[in-house]
């Protein structure tokens, strides 16, 4: 056998091993793994989330309502396994949904009161995690700082929403609820202005809602101006929600706005202020709100989260 021939089937041996040995890690590491979904809903109390429908008795004093928005980012999931370490779930990369760390969930279908959304919904967060024994599950509501601050316009999917933006110094709405009320008719004039000296959320940052409307995101964040990232944010208002008995495969997580607003007037509204609570710390409508997602506000610490419970 001359000696190319030999090196021929040399490497043809090596080439032929090399492929055995990508599919065996590849067969390996599907192995070590799962795929997982985190299930979640919407409720209003004891009932599912409709756009469009009109709740009664919620807040205090009793109000009636009708939603037409209810979208949130939650961020870092994990699950607890036996020892109570959190075991990151690493997120399918949808292109849509989920990039990076971060998912959005949706719960508005555009029908009905809720024409400023989108049509399609989203109920659940997909990804992998290591093959185990897991008894609990956390999460951020809201984005990591790195995600938050840029360009929507320029982002890729799910951070590419307006509707969900506010400006590269304020950046994301973590959470938006709108809440269509009798509130606006009976407010007085001036009472939907703009705050000058805090994020400078304009009229068209919420489009225009008439009601009471729940716009969670950072406050305090210092910029040369506003299409310049900040350094830092004095109230990140990102909230880290742990529950310590969670079964993937038996429990959704139920997003309940009764519980939310439960301290809440919702047909009042400060004097001087936007419409509803839009995070900001002089904002005395935002002080229920903050304390039921579990985060500090008006110089109080934060209190246990009411906003999320397990089905």
């Amino acid at each position: 056998m001359n000696k190319q021939l030999i090196q021929a089937s040399t490497a043809a041996a090596l080439a032929i091993l090399c492929t055995y040995s990508t599919v065996d890690r590849h067969q390996a590491t599907a192995a070590e793994t799962q795929e997982l979904e985190i299930k979640f809903s919407a409720a209003v109390g004891e009932k599912p989330f409709n756009c469009g429908e009109s709740y009664s008795n919620l807040g205090t004093p009793a109000a009636t309502v009708t939603p037409t928005d209810f979208r949130f980012y939650i961020s870092d999931v994990a699950l607890i396994d036996n020892s109570g370490k959190a075991v990151p779930l690493t997120l399918k990369q949808d292109g849509k949904w989920q990039h990076q760390n971060i998912a959005l969930l949706d719960f508005e279908n555009k029908s009905g009161a809720c024409a400023n959304g989108t049509v399609e919904i989203r109920d659940r967060v997909l990804g992998t995690i290591p093959k185990g024994s897991y008894k609990g599950l956390q999460f951020t509501l809201g984005l990591p700082f790195n995600l938050n601050h840029g360009d929507a316009s320029l982002a890729p999917s799910p951070l590419n929403l307006t509707s969900l933006w506010w400006n590269w110094r304020g950046g994301y709405k973590f959470v938006r609820i709108d809440l269509k009320n009798q509130m606006a008719s009976r407010m007085p004039a001036g009472k939907s202005g703009r705050q000058s000296s805090q994020i400078a959320h304009t009229e068209g940052s919420h489009g225009g809602v008439q009601g009471f409307v729940i716009h969670l995101g950072s406050t305090g964040c210092k910029a040369e101006g506003n299409t310049l990232k900040p350094s830092s944010c004095a109230n990140p208002n990102t909230a880290k929600i742990v529950f310590s008995n969670f079964d993937p495969a038996k429990n959704t997580v139920v997003a309940d706005i009764k519980s939310l607003v439960s301290q809440t007037n919702l047909e009042v509204n400060q004097a001087n202020t936007p419409p509803g609570c839009m995070s900001e710390q002089n904002d005395s409508d935002c002080a229920g709100i903050m304390t039921n997602l579990g985060l500090p506000f008006g110089g109080k610490p934060p209190a246990e989260q009411s906003f999320f419970k397990v089905k």
